[in-house]
């Protein structure tokens, strides 16, 4: 059994111990990982631009526990709709890897459509 498939059993058991299932709807689900993302978004929000792109010290925990949220919310998102999670990233990967060609994305931040 993968890692993945572990995460995913133990956020169903989690899940219907407590008989939500009622309530993670996609649309719920979807808004939960839009919300926490938020929450993740704001221990940057006033961090010094110039500053190096790594997340202060004492807001590691903090940034960690954001992440595991939006993190839960996707694979059960993905599970409740039988999307098979690791082979959509490794499909949009492929599908990313020709958007942006090694060779023309290299230190560029341009959209796909922009590179020359």
């Amino acid at each position: 059994m993968s890692d993945l498939e572990l995460l995913r059993q133990r956020i169903r058991e989690f899940r219907d111990a407590r008989e939500w299932m009622q309530f993670h709807t996609p649309k719920n689900l979807a808004c939960s990982i839009c919300i926490e993302a938020a929450e993740l978004l704001e221990h940057f929000q006033w961090l010094d631009p110039g500053a190096p792109g790594t997340a202060p010290p004492e807001k590691q925990e903090a940034i960690a526990q954001e992440i595991a949220d939006i993190a839960t919310y996707l694979i059960e998102l993905a599970d409740n709709l039988g999307i098979d999670l690791q082979q959509a990233i490794l499909a949009k990967l492929k599908i990313n890897e020709q958007k942006y060609p090694v060779a023309k994305a290299r230190g560029s931040a341009k959209k796909y459509t922009e590179l020359g």
